[in-house]
């Protein structure tokens, strides 16, 4: 997976950690723009943004000085170009922002073209989860009608291809009207499109995670959705994911740490490992005596039985609540022996869902683990914090898959 020459160009909308960017950029596109709301991850874009210049001049020393916490992140970037920042547009996407973020793409671009757009707005209006939870089944959600703002991209920049990422979802949502809706939007801006559900596994991410990608070219009736190749992924968590990261308890913080075990096959193959002799925002929550009990009862269910704990299930000291017909798998702890299940924004806000799966080792899982289950570097850096790294890997594109589509594209272009 050597990165090739940036010949082509790309930009990144509703942005996030950078899932997808980290993907192209691997593949050999260069970033012209990153577009995204939240302050966190862009420090996040323009952290890694700094580990790519600094590989390339060589001196990625300086950037592994940061993660160790020996420089600050202003110390960081004060060794890369003001420039190379600007490409991270810190702006929400609405009818009074789009001229100044269509105006600040324009000075970055200096008159050259965009061959690929990617990205996808935020998808709890089109997620079956959100709309379950949502009392008007987020009818009215603005969300919903972000996919409008996507085309004005299109229209204004005329990329040869776009990649559009959402979940499941939008498959069903409003009986299919706002999938409907964007097909003919975007048909209206000289796309002809073609849509699968692709699964991460395909692509040697150890996680079970199928999403909805739209895939669009310009001006080519003929378009299909390109046949892009699929690998065997017999890899699991613990034996291949997990396995040479060192210990943590619950409520532990190891911000910089040595690996207990060389690298193996999946973390070569994955990138996941790259270069560096140690692993970053390896943290993990606190928990109260009641979860890790519950934990604990899941861990052990699911390894006696391959079946989750259901809430109902839980002694009447262990509940909290007296809902024992509904959302009953809340409690689920990732599958050792095979692939994780989807991870999700959630995470940030309780560990729940995503439990470590040791029963003499009972807690959530740790930043680093989850950004692994995405599959990212390990050299990528979160920033803002715990609870908002847990948010932005829940959101993002893992980038191995992210990676194996646009180097599909990259041979059409």
């Amino acid at each position: 997976m050597a990165v090739l020459n940036n010949k082509f160009t790309f930009i990144d909308l509703f942005a996030g950690a950078g899932g997808l960017s980290e993907g192209f950029i691997r593949s050999g596109f260069k970033a012209v723009g990153h577009v995204e709301m939240d302050i966190d991850a862009c420090y996040t874009l323009k952290t890694r943004l700094a580990y790519q210049y600094l590989k390339k001049i060589n001196k990625q020393e300086k950037y592994f000085e940061y993660l160790k916490g020996n420089i600050t992140r202003e110390q960081l970037w004060t060794f890369v170009p003001e420039t190379m920042f600007k490409t991270v547009i810190n702006k929400k996407i609405t009818d009074k922002t789009l001229n100044d973020i269509f105006n600040d793409i324009d000075k970055l671009l200096n008159g050259k073209k965009v061959d690929v757009i990617v990205g996808g707005p935020p998808c709890q209006a089109y997620s079956l989860i959100g709309r379950s939870a949502d009392k008007k089944k987020m009818k009215w959600d603005r969300r919903k009608f972000l996919y409008r703002y996507y085309a004005e991209f299109l229209k204004k920049y005329k990329p040869k291809y776009f990649v559009f990422e959402n979940v499941l979802g939008l498959l069903s949502a409003g009986n299919r009207k706002y999938l409907n809706d964007m097909i003919e939007l975007f048909d209206q801006c000289g796309y002809k499109t073609d849509l699968k559900v692709l699964n991460s596994e395909d692509f040697g991410v150890i996680q079970k995670r199928r999403r909805v990608i739209i895939i669009g070219k310009k001006e080519d009736l003929n378009f299909k959705f390109p046949n892009i190749p699929v690998i065997e992924n017999n890899w699991e968590v613990k034996k291949d994911l997990f396995y040479d990261l060192p210990v943590i308890k619950e409520g532990e913080i190891l911000n910089v740490a040595k690996y207990k075990a060389p690298i193996n096959e999946y973390l070569k193959y994955s990138e996941i490992r790259n270069g560096i002799d140690f692993v970053t925002q390896n943290i993990t929550r606190i928990h109260n005596k009641r979860d890790l009990k519950i934990y604990k009862l899941a861990i052990i269910k699911w390894e006696k039985e391959k079946k989750r704990l259901k809430y109902s299930e839980l002694s009447h000291e262990l509940r909290t609540h007296k809902n024992i017909s509904a959302f009953l798998d809340r409690y689920k702890v990732v599958d050792p022996y095979g692939h994780s299940h989807t991870m999700v924004a959630h995470i940030s806000k309780d560990g729940h869902y995503y439990i470590y799966p040791d029963e003499n080792n009972v807690r959530s899982i740790s930043v680093r683990e989850a950004a692994r289950i995405q599959s990212f570097p390990d050299d990528y850096y979160f920033e803002g914090g715990r609870t908002s790294a847990f948010k932005q890997i829940g959101n993002a594109v893992p980038p191995l898959m992210a990676y194996n589509i646009a180097t599909k594209l990259k041979s059409s272009l």
